[in-house]
């Protein structure tokens, strides 16, 4: 089997799980509200995911990096996933769906994080380009987000566990065919985690990420919310994840050819502009079609920004905590962030309406795209290696 063959498997589980991916992000929100919850009720539900992945997401990824394995947690993570999901769609009180939601995260939030972390250290491996991996986790995004649109249109929002569970039992067939992780170092201790905790330029870098990320975060949850109370449907979020993910994969797919040539936080740092303007222009919108229009932002806020950021974190972790690392990064990109995202903007959209909201996360947006470029002219923003790992 050639190299390129073997990323195959690969390429098709980003392409599954990311297809589940989307219809959790792009439609749990009108399924909540259809099984009656206020607003402020649907952000305590989607802040529960990034509060499970905050705890999930270092624990599956010590064990990853433990027992030398990406594979092998995969497969539970997946099972969990299938098997999380189906109670959690028969929930409908707001305490029940809040405690399944926990069990049901707690095993799909770190899968996109350790998928990604496997296509990182593939690319390395073959010396491939992880932008032309990853890739596929965004066609299938797009791919999914135009056909349940149009599904969810026809037959209605309160039928999307199936195409979830389509996906999801697809991405559980792949995973036994991929390609494990090589690692020759010896198995990961407790203490060597204190690598991570004393490594300030990987926390502050964090910390700062959190006014960029949280803004992300907010979009992702209401989106949905604000293209229905713009007048839209389900067709039409539908069309507005497919439009934004699509210049999102053809920004991962072209990221070899022009990646290199700065560093990666001069990179955070113009995705981070392109945020602040992309939010500030949501703002004003009176019409579904315009923020629709305006979607292709997505590939050169989010595309940019995560491929740099995740590119920065890897030369900062060592190599033997590569996917502890990672799925901190993640705890916070997906996590933290979405804790406060949701919270915020389930308030904020009650009270305000989604203007509001999003001229908020444009202010957020020039914040950290300020506070980044402090950062990278100070000495910690310059430290890109990790020595002697």
């Amino acid at each position: 089997m050639s190299k390129t063959e073997s990323l195959v498997p690969l390429k098709m589980l980003l392409f599954s799980f990311h297809a589940t991916n989307t219809i959790i992000l792009s439609y749990l929100p009108l399924y909540l509200k259809y099984k009656g919850l206020e607003g402020s009720e649907i952000g305590y539900v989607l802040a529960i995911g990034p509060l499970a992945s905050i705890f999930a997401q270092p624990i599956w990824g010590y064990l990853s990096d433990k027992y030398k394995t990406v594979k092998k947690i995969l497969i539970v993570c997946i099972l969990g996933l299938l098997i999380g999901s189906t109670i959690f769609f028969q929930m409908d009180t707001l305490s029940t769906i809040l405690l399944m939601g926990a069990v049901f995260y707690f095993f799909a939030t770190p899968i996109g994080a350790l998928g990604d972390s496997l296509a990182q250290r593939r690319a390395e491996e073959i010396g491939a380009s992880f932008g032309s991996i990853r890739t596929w986790g965004s066609i299938g995004f797009a791919t999914s987000s135009l056909a349940i649109g149009a599904l969810l249109t026809e037959y209605g929002v309160q039928y999307m566990i199936w195409p979830y569970l389509f996906f999801g039992t697809i991405a559980l067939l792949i995973v036994f065919r991929l390609k494990d992780v090589k690692v020759e170092s010896d198995p990961v201790k407790l203490q060597d985690l204190k690598k991570l905790i004393q490594n300030k330029p990987f926390l502050i870098f964090l910390v700062l990420m959190l006014f960029i990320t949280i803004t992300h975060r907010t979009s992702d949850s209401f989106i949905g919310l604000y293209i229905e109370q713009l007048g839209g449907n389900e067709r039409l979020v539908g069309v507005a994840w497919f439009v934004g993910v699509i210049s999102e994969a053809a920004v991962f797919f072209f990221a070899g050819r022009w990646f290199k040539k700065f560093h990666p936080l001069v990179f955070v740092i113009i995705a981070g502009v392109l945020y602040s303007m992309r939010w500030f222009l949501y703002a004003y919108a009176n019409d579904p079609m315009y923020v629709i229009a305006l979607q292709f932002l997505h590939g050169l806020t989010f595309g940019v920004f995560y491929l740099a950021a995740f590119d920065y974190v890897s030369r900062l972790i060592p190599k033997l905590l590569q996917s502890t690392g990672h799925l901190v990064f993640f705890a916070t990109f997906f996590g933290v962030s979405g804790i406060i995202g949701s919270l915020m903007g389930g308030a904020l959209m009650d009270s305000y309406g989604g203007g509001t909201l999003y001229f908020v996360m444009g202010c957020m947006a020039v914040i950290g795209t300020i506070s980044m470029t402090i950062y990278h002219v100070l000495p910690y923003g310059k430290k890109t290696t990790q020595p002697g790992e």
